[in-house]
């Protein structure tokens, strides 16, 4: 018998991410899934809600032959299908599970460059992200919760709590920060390894409590593209197409990266070195989820983290545009409460949060929890 949480999630994914309407068409694109049931409970979902259901089931062991061998053309032409098939949707459910989280960690980057430029980028960051109401999850697995250092059991009870969260009430707590980020120029940033200032003027600020993540808890916005300056250490790891990084230290001078730094400087250096957009900032987010405390090697948990922030080197999304282009977007993350070192963030002069807690007092419910 099916999880009863499962229906739980499927029905936050439906109704509150895709506000789903009679009629509508919905891709649910799964990634090595352990089971069917949120795939056949969302499909059963949409069809009770009068809309219609496509699935692709996906492996990642098939994918990473795929982009091992990957030439312009065989990437072109999968993006050619897939790109008809997207533009025909109104919605897009990703559901990302992974018996092995390291199953790209031996492709090379020139091949993993060809799936992002020739495949990922036309299909998903020129059709999806602006064209369809998106949501993307992951899926927990008991790899999933060796990451979190969790035993399976535990990790699924948390999973469910976080993932449907009363992402209403996020929302009413995130408003303040929208406005005072939205009045905001200058952010100066310090923390341990850290000194860094960079201007948002200007640049919309997007609010995110369930539409598009889950879990969900962050609002972003992203740097005016030549105005970032000074060092940043980011103290959690990251996986980034199949390498886990460690110690990525980045210099800044008029917003582009020009040191970096990192258990694997050289793999580092070459995503740099992607196209030109790729040595510059395009988000800029602070976490909202006080539910998640500890990183996982997940950025869609990790950014959420409660006293962190998040920076994303490369594309800018549309809604938050600072016009810097690029083939990456890789978010990396900061944890500023005090078990994590500790730091603070000023806005044009004013202390507004300090070891990861917020100062101001109409930003104090973002602090329930922490």
């Amino acid at each position: 018998m099916p999880d009863p949480r499962i229906k739980k999630l499927a029905d936050l994914l439906l109704d509150h991410s895709c506000l789903l309407k009679k009629g509508e068409r919905v891709l649910v694109e799964a990634f090595d899934l352990p089971e069917t049931d949120l795939v056949t409970t969302l499909v059963e979902g949409i069809s009770h809600r009068g809309g219609v259901a496509l699935v692709s089931w996906k492996s990642n062991q098939v994918l990473r032959s795929l982009y091992q061998t990957a030439t312009e053309e065989s990437m072109q032409l999968a993006a050619r299908f897939e790109a008809e098939r997207m533009q025909a949707v109104d919605a897009y459910i990703g559901i990302r599970g992974a018996a092995n989280a390291s199953q790209f960690a031996d492709v090379p980057h020139d091949q993993m460059d060809l799936f992002q430029q020739h495949w990922w980028n036309p299909v998903h960051g020129s059709i999806r992200v602006p064209e369809t109401r998106w949501v993307v999850l992951r899926y927990p697995t008991d790899s999933f919760a060796q990451a979190a250092d969790m035993s399976t059991a535990a990790f699924k009870d948390f999973y469910f709590d976080v993932c449907t969260a009363d992402y209403a009430a996020m929302g009413r707590a995130q408003e303040p920060l929208v406005a005072r980020m939205k009045a905001a120029d200058r952010v100066k940033i310090v923390a341990p390894g850290t000194e860094i200032e960079f201007s948002i003027k200007d640049i919309p600020v997007i609010p995110c409590n369930g539409e598009r993540n889950i879990p969900d808890g962050e609002v972003f916005t992203a740097p005016v593209r030549d105005s970032i300056n000074g060092v940043i250490h980011f103290n959690t790891t990251s996986r980034y197409q199949g390498t886990v990084f460690s110690n990525i230290e980045f210099e800044f001078q008029d917003g582009k990266v020009v040191r970096a730094s990192a258990n694997e400087t050289e793999k580092l250096e070459a995503i740099l070195d992607s196209d030109e957009g790729a040595r510059y900032g395009g988000e800029w987010s602070m976490g909202t989820n006080n539910h998640v405390r500890h990183p996982m090697l997940d950025t869609l948990f990790d950014e959420k983290i409660g006293g962190s922030f998040h920076f994303a080197l490369g594309k800018a999304y549309d809604v938050a545009d600072n016009h810097n282009r690029s083939r990456i977007h890789w978010d990396l993350v900061l944890i500023q409460r005090e078990d994590y070192g500790g730091g603070e963030i000023w806005f044009d002069g004013q202390l507004l949060r300090k070891n990861g807690h917020f100062v101001p007092a109409d930003l104090q419910g973002l602090n329930q929890g922490l």
